[in-house]
């Protein structure tokens, strides 16, 4: 009678651990996609600001046509891009072009003093903090999360169940060693 009292407390024993290593993979699980979230929040309020970005320089430099669609171009790509890899590859091309745009204002003066240009460059500096701050917490995420499914015992319960599957890091290509470098605002 008593080894079966013992088998029963090592079966709820293990049942416990069970259900909580489970729970932690849910809120491991949740966490990250509530920070990929945040990542789309920011990225979206990025996107809204180029439009209006493109306009004013627009008023000033009409000649340069080719590079405002570019900059729309890779702004309908990045908004199109799904998985982590494919918006940090498609966010490399957005920096890129939005540096090129930058780099004309620099040749108008009267440009570089509209308020309403200023206003903008500020807050898209702004929104590429929030951007790079959300990118660290959905990073520290994945990786608290991928840490749990390969480490043992854990990987049996993920293993279990294959909603528990390691997620992306959202991190810039390495092809595009220039758009590691946050968009340069100059005033």
């Amino acid at each position: 009678m008593t080894s079966l009292w013992i088998i029963l407390g090592i079966i709820a024993i293990i049942a416990l651990w069970a259900l909580m290593a489970y729970n932690t993979f849910v809120r491991l699980t949740i966490n990250a996609k509530e920070a990929w979230a945040d990542i789309d929040v920011q990225l979206k309020r990025r996107y809204d600001l180029i439009p209006n970005l493109i306009n004013t320089v627009k008023g000033y430099a009409t000649h340069e046509s080719a590079t405002f669609e570019k900059v729309t171009e890779a702004r309908s790509k990045a908004m199109q891009a799904g998985t982590p890899a494919e918006k940090g590859e498609a966010e490399n091309m957005l920096s890129g072009t939005l540096k090129s745009l930058f780099a004309i204002s620099e040749a108008y003066p009267e440009l570089k003093a509209n308020q309403n240009f200023l206003a903008l460059q500020s807050e898209l500096s702004d929104t590429e903090n929030k951007i790079q701050a959300a990118r660290r917490f959905y990073n520290g995420n994945v990786r608290d999360l991928n840490t749990s499914i390969e480490m043992f015992p854990g990987n049996i319960i993920a293993g279990m169940f294959p909603k528990f599957t390691k997620k992306e890091f959202f991190e810039l290509g390495e092809a595009d060693q220039a758009a590691k470098q946050p968009v340069e605002v100059k005033f």
